[in-house]
């Protein structure tokens, strides 16, 4: 198989794990998409290709959670930041 970026020959087969993101910022209410993908990877140019699982590109058409689909629909929101203590006597960051 050749590549469909620069045709080189030079390509070989990896798992992946991405996550897909609705575009703008009206994405950022939407579900983050889940895919495990194959990945082939070009040596050459970088060029990389994989297909999207069914229920997955279900979820990416309709803009919203298929059944069985492997998504995030919930924010989780980062803990909150705790004020560090210096080692030295007297010295607080």
């Amino acid at each position: 198989m050749t590549c469909k970026g620069c045709h080189s020959n030079k390509q070989s087969v990896f798992n992946g794990e991405t996550a897909i993101h609705f575009p703008g910022r009206e994405g950022l209410d939407k579900s983050l998409v889940f895919v495990f993908p194959k990945l082939v990877v070009c040596f050459h140019c970088g060029f990389t290709e994989f297909t999207v699982p069914e229920r997955e590109l279900r979820t990416l058409e309709r803009g919203s959670p298929v059944d069985g689909a492997a998504v995030l629909s919930e924010r989780v929101e980062p803990a909150p930041e705790t004020k560090r203590r210096s080692t030295s006597p007297g010295m607080d960051s």
